[in-house]
């Protein structure tokens, strides 16, 4: 078995990088690994909610045929052993897909997603499906479903939406590493509400199949405490899958390659609000702190206090239009039955006219262009990753912000979802009551490397890099 750490378990806070490394020298079995981080669920989501979906016989099925390949000789591959949960927006052989909504709560598919038989091929262990908002469209952590998930940092707290579940198990430091998606913010929003690494790559990069509601806007991606976890995660599930239409033809990036190189005056630009958003003063200053960091790496930095017009109405035209069309018979039938700030977003969805809709399209386009410009003289933008640190479970929009709805709060996160480009979360530091802010770096388009280079510098200067929540 591995080293004994905190509390007596053997995996808890462990990197990926550690797990799959007592696994190939032979310190422990994979199903070691995965009894270990069972014995952590079972000690610790009670209080969290991570899963909505946990068979645990299955898990140790799993790895116990690794054991077994391993005794042979076998290479296991890059993630040997090591448990990794997709969320309940990704189909996965074996568990439900439920989308965080009773509409669906039997709903099995007999498919594995791409990220999902990547993940297998790998190496690693399912683990199971973390909670989602309904059908992801909540930027906090409950559901119809499954109830409230909560923070580790402080469990009155949202660990924020709609990737919830995968959130709270990772910075709990149960797994180092959970897969989320993200149409709006929905990977970066609960990275930056609970300190961790939240990466979206480039658009089509990693592939999704089955068609998501949100086809143009949908990204998978890794959470994870450490930058090179994240990036490994994305050495395995990025590249090009034919069942995708939007998925990347190319070489993929060398994700990890990239971890290693500094890149010395990259030109930055930082702006506290994009133009519109309203932030919060402690995060202001928390991630302007941190700016510090990113010189140290040795970037050149200006203040860019407008970059472009809020581009709301564009990205909830595209965003729930989607969503819409895939529940107008639940919406009919079953209305009761969900979350009512879905149904509130929805319902001027289905007076819109074709007209409407192209309208909002074609200004997309536009407002693509103008942020392709911006990049045309900088190398990345730094933002805060949202207005505001974590805030009480049962909202669903923060203090000071009911004028929007429950995912345009955000502000910052969804421009980029419109634009495709890639985009990281990485924890900046923490507020008076210990409550993590996270900043977001937005590279231009295809340029992940860039994004992983200087956040892992980013990451070498932090000097709380090592801060858990309490257990």
């Amino acid at each position: 078995m591995p080293k004994q750490t905190e509390g007596g378990n053997p995996t808890a806070f462990k990197t990926v990088e550690d797990l799959v490394a007592e696994v190939r020298d032979g310190h422990a079995a994979p199903s070691d690994i995965a009894r270990s981080v069972l014995d952590n669920i079972q000690a610790l989501d009670g209080s969290l909610n991570c899963f909505a979906s946990l068979n645990p016989d299955d898990v140790m099925a799993q790895a116990g045929l690794l054991d077994q390949r391993f005794a042979k000789g076998e290479d296991l591959g890059p993630l040997a052993g090591l448990p990794v949960s997709v969320k309940d927006l990704i189909v996965a052989k074996g568990h439900p897909t439920a989308f965080g909504s009773l509409t669906m709560r039997d709903n099995v598919v007999d498919l594995d997603a791409p990220v999902v038989e990547r993940l297998r091929a790998a190496g690693a262990v399912i683990l199971g499906k973390t909670t989602t908002s309904e059908f992801g469209c909540k930027a906090v952590g409950d559901s119809p479903l499954t109830g409230i998930t909560r923070n580790p940092w402080n469990t009155a707290k949202t660990p924020g939406g709609s990737s919830c579940g995968a959130a709270a198990l990772v910075a709990a430091g149960i797994t180092p590493v959970a897969i989320g998606t993200d149409g709006g913010g929905s990977i970066r929003i609960p990275a930056s509400l609970t300190g961790l690494v939240g990466f979206k790559g480039h658009f089509g990069r990693v592939p999704a199949h089955p068609t998501a509601a949100t086809p143009t806007l949908i990204h998978i991606g890794p959470l994870s405490r450490r930058v090179r976890d994240a990036a490994l995660i994305m050495s395995v599930i990025s590249g090009f899958d034919e069942r995708d239409s939007f998925s990347i033809a190319g070489p993929k990036p060398d994700y990890l390659a990239a971890c290693e190189r500094r890149q010395k005056g990259l030109r930055v630009a930082y702006s506290p609000t994009l133009g519109y958003a309203r932030p919060e003063p402690q995060v202001t200053e928390i991630v302007e702190a941190g700016l510090g960091r990113l010189e140290a790496a040795g970037c050149d930095i200006d203040v860019v206090e407008h970059v472009f017009d809020d581009p709301v109405e564009i990205w909830k035209t595209e965003f729930y239009s989607g969503v819409g069309t895939r529940l107008k018979t639940a919406m009919e039938t079953r209305r009761d039955d969900l979350d009512s700030a879905v149904t509130k977003a929805l319902e001027g969805i289905y007076s819109l006219s074709v007209t409407d809709y192209y309208e909002r399209v074609f200004e997309r386009f536009q407002f693509r262009d103008r942020v392709r410009a911006f990049f045309e003289e900088y190398d990345i933008l730094a933002t805060p990753a949202l207005p505001v640190t974590a805030f009480d479970v049962g909202r669903n929009v923060p203090p000071g912000h009911e004028d929007r709805d429950a995912v345009s709060w955000v502000y910052y996160s969804y421009p980029f979802n419109l634009t495709g480009q890639p985009a990281v979360s990485v924890n900046a530091g923490f507020d008076a009551d210990g409550l993590p802010v996270g900043l977001q770096l937005v590279a231009r388009s295809f340029a992940e490397e860039t994004l992983f280079s200087l956040a892992t510098a980013f990451e070498e200067y932090d000097p709380e890099l090592d801060r858990r929540p309490s257990r």
